[in-house]
């Protein structure tokens, strides 16, 4: 593969992914490519991970998942690039609409979006049942300010894992580096959690996956407190304090970088305390400002977020302009 062409994959997949999202009758015929992997996945837990055996071996037998999940994964997008890119821009333009199935800047502003005009037009219950679409707390538990809060947190959290991230490995990488992620990424929320079956099993998943989001959670940081210089009322320097303050504080490594900078950039309280299930979680708040945040927050944070994108798909250009240059 040239130097050249994967920032050009990736700016057409970021084009085409803002335009067209990937088509409802699509996923209903074919499935996504997460679910295709979550297929593997849930197999690979079943045919490995024995409730019986050690917790050292059943951390062993993760580890070997991890690896047979990348290998086929990488290996099925390595074969499909290797076969297209020999088509010129045909086979370019092939690779970036594959690619663009794995960002989600379209459906995350949609499902932010709804929790907006659910609070307006269906008042707490509406919110509730938006939000529930979107985090995996307890919906019941949230008033007015906590599903806003939880859909700006969603909204800056997935920026970094649903868009940023993938688009990084994307034009660092190709369609391989993009789908690598993506394995990554859906074996973290599928395995990687701390209950009595996935603690052992998912640790290699959960590990590796901070690791591949570290450089993804610093960037869009950056290009949320980048897109705050361009709106009057959000503040660049209120991100930054926010991100140099919380960000380390956070339970993850990763997302306290994104939900931090939108907490500063917009004034506001967000993360803290909040409730899974039956389970209360003491999480530190990112960011100072107000805590009471409404529908108008999250427009606003919707606003910062289009802004971000448009962002991501200059440097993109960019980078694709610096290639051809590189390349000639």
């Amino acid at each position: 593969m040239a130097f050249s062409d994967s920032p050009l994959i990736l700016l057409l997949a970021l084009a085409a992914e803002a335009a067209i999202g990937y088509p409802d009758g699509l996923y209903t015929r074919i499935g996504h490519p997460v679910t295709w992997i979550g297929r593997l996945i849930k197999g690979l837990d079943r045919g490995l991970n024995r409730g019986e055996w050690t917790f050292g071996r059943r951390r062993a037998a993760g580890i070997l998942a991890l690896l047979i999940l990348l290998t086929i994964t990488g290996l099925v997008a390595w074969a499909l690039q290797s076969l297209l890119l020999p088509l010129g821009m045909i086979g370019v333009a092939v690779l970036a609409i594959l690619a663009s199935s794995l960002l989600a800047q379209r459906s995350l502003h949609q499902h932010v979006a709804a929790v907006s005009k659910g609070l307006r037009e269906g008042g707490i219950e509406g919110g509730r049942k938006a939000v529930s679409m979107i985090v995996g707390r307890n919906p019941q538990s949230l008033d007015e300010a906590g599903v806003s809060r939880a859909a700006i947190e969603s909204l800056a959290e997935n920026f970094s894992d649903g868009v940023v991230a993938p688009a990084f490995w994307l034009g660092l990488g190709g369609l391989p580096g993009a789908v690598l992620y993506k394995a990554t990424n859906t074996a973290d929320s599928m395995i990687g959690h701390r209950t009595p079956r996935h603690e052992a099993f998912g640790w290699a998943a959960a590990r590796f996956d901070d690791v591949v989001n570290l450089p993804a959670s610093r960037l869009t940081a950056l290009l949320i407190a980048a897109a705050a210089c361009l709106h009057r009322e959000a503040s660049p320097r209120g991100a930054w304090r926010a991100v140099r303050r919380d960000a380390s504080h956070h339970r993850s490594p990763n997302a306290g970088w994104p939900e931090a900078a939108m907490a500063g950039a917009l004034g506001l309280r967000l993360a803290g305390p909040r409730v899974y299930g039956d389970m209360r979680v003491e999480d530190r708040w990112m960011g100072n400002g107000r805590a009471e945040a409404n529908a108008d927050d999250i427009d606003r944070a919707l606003a910062l977020y289009r802004t971000a994108c448009g962002l991501l798909f200059g440097s993109a250009a960019g980078l694709t302009l610096l290639a051809w240059l590189i390349a000639r």
